[in-house]
């Protein structure tokens, strides 16, 4: 029997589509973009951005869609991901080999799976601080926090106006108050 040949970054940058992403030694595609993912993704950036715009402690480097090379076999696309301007003071480019300081992943219906266990495990390994798993489907956010070397749950809502509050401070930026309205689609 022939052992399974896991690809590797060097597959990934030979392949076709842009939409693609290495897990766990296998090239995937990711799920065509709909639009409550897009509108989730540009308000959670948008609530963060102020960050964005700081330099030296407090600021980060905030993108989306970005790869990240955690190992030779792993390589996934981030919704948003975010590195502190102290750890990396200057702009970095291209695929990014060093792990973030927060990830925010939008769940997109039937890929719940790779967001819910595979990056968190993967995330977790990698020591990435914080992690943020967004359903605009679901109207919830659930926030991890690393502790030692294993996640906690930090922070979580599930948005029911008028039940739940409008503005919440949440890690790791939680010096500001985030609109929860905004990024469940309420408020333009």
């Amino acid at each position: 029997m022939e052992a399974l040949k896991l690809q590797t970054v060097d597959d990934l940058f030979q392949a076709d589509d842009e939409r693609v992403e290495l897990i766990d030694g296998e090239i995937v595609y990711r799920p065509m973009a709909r639009f409550e993912h897009g509108l989730a993704q540009l308000a959670v950036y948008d609530e963060v951005q102020v960050f964005k715009r700081r330099s030296g402690p407090g600021g980060w480097w905030i993108v989306t869609e970005i790869s990240v090379r955690y190992s030779e076999h792993q390589c996934p696309s981030h919704d948003l991901a975010g590195w502190r301007k102290e750890r990396v003071p200057e702009r970095p480019s291209g695929i990014m080999t060093l792990s973030p300081d927060w990830v925010c992943e939008i769940l997109s219906p039937g890929h719940e799976r790779k967001d819910t266990v595979h990056h968190l495990l993967l995330l977790q390994r990698a020591a990435v601080p914080h992690y943020w798993i967004l359903s605009p489907e679901d109207r919830t956010l659930i926030v991890y926090a690393l502790d030692g070397d294993a996640y906690r749950l930090c922070w979580s809502v599930a948005y029911r106006p008028p039940e739940t509050p409008n503005r919440a401070r949440i890690p790791p930026f939680d010096s500001i108050d985030i609109d929860l309205g905004y990024l469940f689609g309420e408020s333009e």
